[in-house]
């Protein structure tokens, strides 16, 4: 039998073990109450009422590359399921549906105002130089899975001889929806790009990450150290860090608008400013991690404004649990 309405916690979905972890400890010196939902797999009786609670999903897009290809499957129905039960939740189903695909992604920020780089959507591997050669000419272009994570699977291709080379090798790594992604190339000045973190849905910080070492950029302090969750290689370039407290007003609150319409509370928002000075928008990761390194040189903390944020959820949601009574 699940927990009554007083004895509410935080549940978080899950898939990753590894990106658990360093808020499961957080949460544990911070005293709340909460339980984890491993989504890799499971059973749910949606015929009865979900528990009490507020339920945060951590689901990501990159699940398929742990081998959970069907977890977001699962987790949208489970979020479904809470839903109309009209339980709080955090990034639900909305989020995830953007966590899937870029291009929904981009159809959102477009509808908000926020530019993005031009995108081709492709299905099938055999009409990529084909439809690379009809909008981008003899290149640059950036080939990506619509369904990514981690900046898995993008590549940087100078010329259609050197795309078409990859789509008949035995290098050729098919995305897991089926769908590729032709983007212009945005040459920058400096060889970053900037993520934006946003909890509550309000602005958080950015981070400015070096790219000179490659395009798998996950923030994780997992994915520092070459695990098999984020193969960046052991030799590879570490992605540098750097946090900037603000950003172009404007900007920012063109992105808290666009998280608002969206139902996206918790997200990481990624940019590169072109040449000309203009940002162009590429990617919103609702499953977003932190790097501690960068965050204790700031004197901030991610994962404490996740946890002051859940506590004020609980006692606001559930004043009489045992928690907010403290």
């Amino acid at each position: 039998m699940f927990p009554s309405a007083d004895d509410a916690r935080i549940y978080v979905l899950y898939e990753n073990e590894d990106w658990l972890a360093p808020l499961a400890e957080l949460f544990d010196a911070r005293g709340l109450p909460w339980q984890g939902w491993n989504l890799s797999d499971g059973a749910f009786d949606i015929s009865a009422e979900p528990p009490h609670g507020i339920f945060f999903s951590r689901m990501s897009a990159s699940a398929h590359t742990r081998d959970h290809r069907f977890s977001t499957d699962l987790t949208a129905g489970v979020l479904a399921w809470l839903e109309r039960h009209g339980r709080r939740v955090v990034n639900g189903v909305r989020a995830l549906d953007l966590e899937l695909s870029k291009a929904r992604q981009y159809a959102a920020l477009e509808k908000a105002g926020i530019e993005t780089p031009r995108t081709v959507m492709v299905l099938g591997r055999d009409r990529l130089v084909e439809a690379a050669k009809a909008h981008f000419g003899d290149g640059p272009v950036i080939l990506k899975p619509n369904r990514g994570g981690k900046g898995l699977g993008v590549q940087l291709f100078n010329s259609m001889d050197g795309l078409a080379a990859y789509a008949e090798s035995p290098l050729y790594d098919a995305p897991v929806d089926g769908i590729h992604l032709l983007q212009e190339y945005i040459r920058a000045p400096e060889p970053f790009i900037t993520r934006c973190e946003f909890v509550g849905g309000r602005f958080l910080y950015a981070v400015r990450v070096d790219t000179s070492g490659g395009f798998e950029l996950c923030p994780a302090d997992a994915c520092a150290v070459g695990d098999a969750f984020c193969p960046v290689g052991e030799e590879a370039a570490r992605p540098k860090f750097e946090i900037m407290p603000e950003i172009d007003p404007v900007q920012k609150a063109g992105y808290e608008r666009m998280l608002a319409e969206n139902g996206v509370e918790v997200a990481g928002v990624e940019f590169i400013l072109g040449s000309d000075g203009r940002p162009r928008t590429y990617d919103i990761n609702t499953n977003t991690n932190y790097n501690t390194e960068a965050e204790a040189r700031a004197g901030l903390s991610g994962r404490g404004a996740l946890a002051d944020f859940f506590s004020a959820e609980l006692a606001r949601l559930y004043p009489n649990t045992a928690h907010a009574a403290e």
